[in-house]
């Protein structure tokens, strides 16, 4: 049995017990770009604007009404719903790579069966409560939303699942250098190079409780109704945007902009994200 911590937002923990999940890895499991590229049609980041017209299964990125990233702000003032409660271990099984773009972690659960990974609870406009589980993080550099006009230097993306296996939630924490190390960082193996996307290197301690606690548990936030940020940029997203940065070391930083390249999507125009609503 593994006793979970239930972490609220605003840092309230509780514990439960689980059983532990057999850490069986698919092939098809792990993390990719969030999107394929379309089969034969080629598409880059230094060219967004344009993916609308490249395939008509892109058509969403050109027309979608919640599109992502959208840039935020303290005027728009910080959510005081669909507060997230989180349900996270601090050991699980994963294996660190990179996406293409970035550093990347993929955790192990049986196939189709994402019950025995870390999740949370929100409550959606509905009234009716959601809970996602968390698949793997990765890393855009620079950062996808920007904060009062001010874009950090990288942002992390946790993703997160429905109990089918279709992405659901994201948590950003936007990533900039400090005065010391994060915990976080720090517990990973060296990360990989952007040039290669083959390498899988096991983790047996995985933590991603070390990240919420970096930024106080998420106590503050922005959320939003969203999309994915690459082709097919299919919307249904709910985006939740840690207010608090996570900050790391300086050499931590480079490393992070050493295995990645770019890969932000420019910002989109708020339109009907309804955000912090």
């Amino acid at each position: 049995m593994r006793t979970i911590l239930a972490i609220a937002a605003y840092s309230l923990f509780v514990s439960e017990a689980l059983a532990c999940p057999e850490h069986i890895h698919h092939e098809e499991d792990r993390l990719r770009k969030r999107a394929e590229p379309g089969g034969n049609v080629t598409w880059a980041y230094e060219a967004s604007y344009d993916w609308g017209r490249l395939s008509d299964s892109f058509e969403l990125c050109q027309i979608g009404t919640q599109q992502s990233p959208i840039p935020l702000s303290l005027t728009q003032g910080l959510s005081l719903n669909h507060r997230p409660y989180f349900h996270y271990s601090d050991t699980y099984n994963a294996s660190l790579h990179n996406w293409g773009y970035g550093p990347a972690v993929t955790l192990y659960h049986p196939k189709d069966d994402f019950s025995q990974l870390p999740h949370f609870t929100f409550e959606e406009e509905s009234g009716m409560n959601e809970t996602v589980y968390l698949t793997g993080w990765h890393v855009h550099a620079p950062a996808d939303h920007s904060v009062a006009g001010d874009r950090s230097k990288a942002e992390l993306h946790f993703v997160h699942v429905t109990s089918t296996g279709k992405p659901r939630a994201v948590i950003a924490f936007r990533i900039d250098p400090g005065n010391t190390n994060s915990p976080f960082f720090s517990h990973l193996p060296p990360l990989i190079r952007f040039k290669d996307t083959e390498t899988r290197v096991p983790m047996e301690n995985f933590n991603p409780i070390l990240a919420l606690a970096e930024v106080n548990f998420l106590n503050e936030f922005w959320t939003y109704k969203g999309s994915l940020t690459s082709p097919p940029c299919s919307e249904g997203i709910r985006w939740f945007v840690a207010r608090n940065v996570l900050f790391v070391g300086v050499k931590q930083m480079q490393e992070i902009l050493f295995n990645s390249i770019y890969s932000a999507r420019q910002e989109q125009e708020v339109w009907l994200h309804q955000i912090n609503i």
